[in-house]
């Protein structure tokens, strides 16, 4: 059948030089952060980041948004710009949705002013929250929290505006993705129908 031509070849026909295309080859994955890694593709200080935790990954991925040091949970990696940009943009209003662990009773009042939108440290509202108890535990509460804004440590900022530390906190949906039973420091591709779904958005 011949020699195969890469990108890379100069291939002439007639005389007339023929381009062949170089089509990238994206991916789409996520990871289920465990606590104490950052997310950067590296870290001067020498922290342990999430890349490490991708080591048979052959393409280089970059993380859609970002997890703090202390949390957990999903997170989306792609090296689809487009499709980055396009999750991250605030005019999207992209669902987060997180398991928050905090200290001590909230109340029905308190849960009321978090789904109001309360006034940040930054003297800043957010955006109303969809917040649900999820049960209360020995001086501390579980709730469920979905936003739509992309803030710098957000949701602990939110709990501590109403007088609560979060103890823990993991993030379990973004957008249309569910963290679901992937285990803890284990990354999967997605689907071709989750990525389908990503990108009606």
């Amino acid at each position: 059948l011949g020699d195969q031509a890469t990108y890379k070849d100069l291939l002439t026909v007639n005389g007339e030089r023929v381009a062949i295309s170089r089509k990238k080859s994206y991916r789409y994955l996520m990871l289920y952060k465990p606590r104490g890694y950052v997310t950067t593709t590296s870290d001067e200080l020498n922290r342990r980041c999430v890349m490490d935790l991708l080591t048979d990954v052959e393409e280089r991925v970059y993380p859609i948004g970002r997890l703090d040091k202390d949390s957990e949970g999903l997170l989306l990696l792609t090296n689809d710009g487009d499709l980055m940009n396009n999750l991250l943009h605030p005019s999207r209003e992209v669902s987060k949705e997180y398991l928050v662990k905090v200290s001590n009773r909230v109340t029905d009042e308190e849960i009321r002013r978090l789904r109001a939108g309360v006034r940040l440290d930054d003297d800043r509202m957010t955006s109303p929250a969809d917040v649900h108890l999820v049960r209360y535990e020995t001086f501390a509460s579980v709730l469920l929290v979905t936003i739509h804004e992309g803030r710098n440590r957000q949701v602990r900022r939110m709990f501590s505006a109403i007088g609560h530390e979060v103890v823990a906190l993991k993030r379990v949906g973004f957008a249309t993705i569910k963290l679901h039973d992937l285990p803890r420091g284990q990354w999967r591709r997605l689907t071709d129908v989750e990525v389908r779904k990503l990108k009606e958005l």
